[in-house]
């Protein structure tokens, strides 16, 4: 059976122009929704069509972006639909129709993958390239630290550690209490001393 899914992404678009593509197209039902799609739970009606798609049956949308909102998300869906032997037809991507079911369609998924694969690659490529020239400006600090010398619970854990000749403490049981991890503690009393030139604990 053929399954049409329409999605605009705000309740002031329209869906005609997609639900008469999907009607001569062939469909026999179609679910359609206006939601962004950005997250799962928004595609209530996408995820009603799932539910009620059975092995053999068919999806088809207008575009790739009216299924999905990225590549790696079509992929993901298109991998979805694969497990349960149902087939994904978009009638207009680039010009061409996409048919997961025929030699060409897979073939356009792999291409798919290798186009999600290369974007990811950029992106952490430029990152990388941002933190170099970050480093070169000293402007990158890394990771910001997630207790700082003004949180309470460290300034607490280290009072703690200071005075364990006078409170009998373990190291464990300072952590135990103020919730500080004993890297965390160490790395601050190091930081405390070298700064003050004392040396290291």
């Amino acid at each position: 059976m053929k399954y049409g899914y329409a999605r605009v992404s705000s309740a002031g678009q329209n869906l005609d122009a997609q639900l008469k593509q999907l009607k001569e197209a062939g469909c026999n039902v179609i679910y359609q929704e206006k939601v962004s799609g950005r997250k799962k739970e928004d595609r209530e009606q996408f995820n009603v069509l799932l539910k009620t798609m059975k092995k053999g049956d068919s999806i088809m949308v207008t575009k790739l972006d009216r299924f999905a909102t990225s590549t790696r998300d079509a992929l993901n869906k298109i991998e979805l639909l694969n497990n349960m032997d149902v087939s994904l037809i978009v009638l207009n991507i680039g010009g061409d129709k996409l048919d997961t079911s025929t030699p060409n369609g897979k073939l356009m998924v792999t291409v798919l993958s290798g186009i999600a694969e290369w974007e990811a690659d950029m992106i952490r490529e430029r990152q990388r390239e941002g933190i170099s020239e970050a480093k070169k400006r000293g402007v990158y600090k890394g990771r910001p630290a997630t207790y700082t010398e003004r949180h309470k619970g460290l300034q607490h854990a280290l009072e703690l550690f200071r005075n364990r000749s006078e409170n009998g403490m373990t190291v464990n049981e300072i952590c135990e209490i103020t919730k500080i991890s004993r890297a965390t503690i160490y790395r601050a009393v190091r930081e405390q001393e070298n700064a003050s030139g004392k040396g290291t604990v």
